[in-house]
């Protein structure tokens, strides 16, 4: 009998530790799928893609960026094809990905040259960037920008 229970607590082990396995790879492949999507991001902004950043941006999408000002989606296209907003070049790095479920939390930083408002808009700034899953696909439904001062 305790030869049964042995084995039993083994095979609950081993399914234990299969299911860790498991969920730490799906974990890993979230957090590429959303970097990738940030990578894409910043290539849409690099580029000004709009077509792309209409596929990375929720309906809801709401951004503040380091002014304070709030932007929706429709601010973030019509202020690119007026010219208001344009990159000269755009860069991400120092990435960090929190999941919980079907909502996911990147930061990370941007170096960024180009004009906004008619004045130049060079330097970095932190970002943080709020995703959901909807049907299978991540989505950013916000942003917050804050500008890193120069020394």
């Amino acid at each position: 009998m305790k030869s049964i229970a042995r084995l039993a607590a083994l095979f609950g082990f081993a399914a234990i530790v299969t299911l860790s396995i498991e969920a730490a790879a799906q974990t890993a492949n979230v957090e590429q799928a959303l970097l990738q999507l940030e990578r894409d991001w910043e290539q849409a902004n690099a580029k000004n893609d709009t077509a792309a950043l209409e596929r990375i941006l929720a309906p809801e999408f709401m951004s503040t960026d380091s002014d304070g000002r709030l932007t929706t989606r429709a601010d973030v296209f019509a202020r690119r094809k007026s010219g208001a907003v344009k990159f000269t070049a755009f860069t991400q790095d120092d990435y960090k990905v929190h999941v919980v479920v079907d909502t996911a939390i990147v930061t990370g930083r941007s170096t960024i040259k180009g004009i906004r408002d008619g004045k130049d808009w060079t330097g970095q700034e932190r970002w943080t960037d709020v995703f959901v899953r909807r049907n299978g696909r991540w989505q950013a439904v916000a942003s917050h920008s804050s500008r890193i001062a120069m020394p």
